[in-house]
């Protein structure tokens, strides 16, 4: 571990106030205003911690695009309509995204783009990828700030956001869930996980069909109802939302935080600022979360599912033939994307919608 300005920072803390939850870890390794790693790690792309899919292949906010473009025409092709991009990442999926919906007639009129991302640096580059884009996009540090804006329909897209809310975590030891946290080891002072054999969490809800064995941890985002309330706020207009992550379709047991630099798995513990963290979705639990709101759901379906239904395979046939010298980086592309046994089945879709919107694309069994 690196003793980074934030690591410096967590261990006063600890020291003065006591150990730390996983989440307020995992939240001040990502959002502290000094030292978080969102506030100003470029991080996405060849040179940085990670590679999204957009950054794969173009297929991929092509068909999230047209993906847009029929949802609105299932609205019934409003006048307008309010396109939400939650972690827009470098604008690359949102770029080729509204360049594929050109040849769907009068989408790209109706639209104003609102991106949200906390990254003041990622920020900057999204403006200067979509300084063309010929729809009117605006910038947001927050979703709430969309609120008072997203009154009328509205799409939500949402690629590899929601692994990055902090999670808490439960350790079933001695008969009960106790609090997992972060603390400082004896003797050598470096930031370590501890299960706090005082706490008693009584009120961890679990599917009736799984018994926790000693050991077992148990992983909880409370952001999801947060979020969750927020899509409701906006869905007194027709509301449709795509949310793609890596994650598991049921509640189960398991440790999945993890972080990662320079495009490798390090330790949560590994330079704390300047490391990204993130944790597997919990798709039941967040699609829970949204009916809860009153909202319905589509999914969740594996990655590669959701994009052979939406055509890639014939979408990377066109653009090999039109870009033969290309053609082998596309197909490797393409092929990262819905690998069985990679992305293809590591990374779900979920679809979320208001009252009244059809069933969307995708979701087919």
């Amino acid at each position: 571990m690196t003793d980074t300005p934030l690591a410096l920072k967590l261990k006063e803390r600890i020291r003065q106030d006591g150990p730390i939850s996983v989440a307020d870890y995992m939240h001040m390794c990502l959002l502290d205003p000094e030292h978080g790693y969102y506030r100003r790690q470029p991080a996405i792309g060849a040179a940085g911690d990670f590679i999204t899919a957009p950054e794969i292949s173009q297929a991929f906010g092509e068909l999230i695009g047209l993906w847009c473009a029929v949802v609105w025409q299932q609205m019934g092709s409003p006048r307008r309509l309010t396109l939400v991009e939650l972690g827009p990442g470098r604008g690359t999926l949102m770029r080729d995204a509204l360049r594929a919906a050109r040849v769907v007639p009068g989408f790209r009129e109706a639209l104003v783009v609102r991106l949200v991302d906390i990254n003041a640096t990622l920020r900057k580059v999204q403006e200067a990828t979509l300084a063309d884009a010929g729809v009117p996009v605006h910038f947001h540090v927050s979703a709430s700030e969309i609120t008072s804006f997203a009154k009328g329909p509205t799409i939500v897209v949402a690629n590899e956001f929601l692994d990055t809310l902090p999670i808490a975590q439960f350790v079933f030891a001695g008969g009960r869930w106790r609090a997992r946290c972060v603390d400082l080891g004896e003797g050598d002072d470096r930031l370590c996980f501890k299960t706090d054999m005082a706490s008693r969490a009584e009120t961890v809800p679990l599917p009736k069909d799984i018994e926790p064995r000693e050991g077992d941890v148990l992983e909880m985002c409370g952001d999801h109802a947060v979020f969750a309330h927020v899509l409701r706020t906006w869905a007194n207009a027709p509301l449709a939302a795509l949310f793609i992550d890596y994650g598991h379709a049921t509640t189960g047991f398991g440790d999945t935080l993890q972080g990662v630099a320079g495009q490798a798995h390090v330790s949560p513990f590994h330079a704390p600022g300047e490391t990204d963290l993130s944790a597997q979705v919990d798709f039941q639990r967040f699609g829970d979360a949204c009916r809860g709101a009153g909202l319905a759901t589509d999914g969740p379906v594996p990655q590669a599912g959701l994009l052979g239904r939406l055509g890639i395979v014939e979408r990377a046939s066109r653009l090999m033939s039109a870009n033969p010298a290309r053609a082998g980086e596309i197909e490797a592309g393409v092929l990262r994307l819905i690998a069985p046994t990679g992305m293809g089945s590591r990374f779900l879709a979920l679809g979320v919608r208001s009252e009244g919107v059809a069933p969307l694309p995708g979701f087919d069994r």
